[in-house]
């Protein structure tokens, strides 16, 4: 199964962002939408991806920071300063299986599927194992059925 197969059953909802959008709006959005990552996009090109862990990591970050003294508002911090700016990236050619590792190795839970300069969508965790999930379902009705038709011996 390659990873074209995945978006097209997903569907090709993209969830996007400016660069200079207020963290705050970002995470309105993917509580809204209950998602968990936002693709940043600058000029029509990725710019970066944004995701809970980002979020997370920022918030700690700035709440051991005021234990020292005051900070600026969390209103006031922006996408681009907290995306992850050069993210991994999925080409539609690429076997599931590849996906999968890379995912695991980068420990990277959301990934941009890229045609060239193109953004065709993004696969999370979740996408990649209900397609495993249902293909290894299919393929074991299709074995079952078979078993079940084979001639008996007489």
């Amino acid at each position: 199964m390659q990873v074209s197969e995945i978006l097209r059953v997903k569907g090709s909802t993209l969830f996007t962002v400016a660069p200079e959008t207020m963290l705050s709006d970002c995470v309105i959005s993917m509580a809204e939408q209950d998602i968990g990552s936002l693709v940043v996009m600058d000029k029509g090109q990725l710019a970066g991806m944004l995701t809970f862990r980002e979020v997370l990591r920022v918030l700690a970050k700035r709440q051991l920071e005021q234990r020292s003294g005051p900070t600026p508002p969390v209103a006031e911090i922006l996408a681009r300063e907290v995306m992850n700016a050069n993210p991994t990236v999925a080409a539609p050619s690429m076997d599931v299986n590849e996906l999968r590792r890379i995912m695991l190795e980068t420990r990277q839970r959301y990934l941009p599927v890229m045609d060239g300069g193109t953004l065709l969508g993004v696969l999370s965790f979740h996408d990649v194992a209900r397609a495993v999930l249902e293909e290894q379902s299919f393929e074991n009705k299709m074995l079952k059925a078979y078993i079940r038709d084979w001639p008996a011996e007489g």
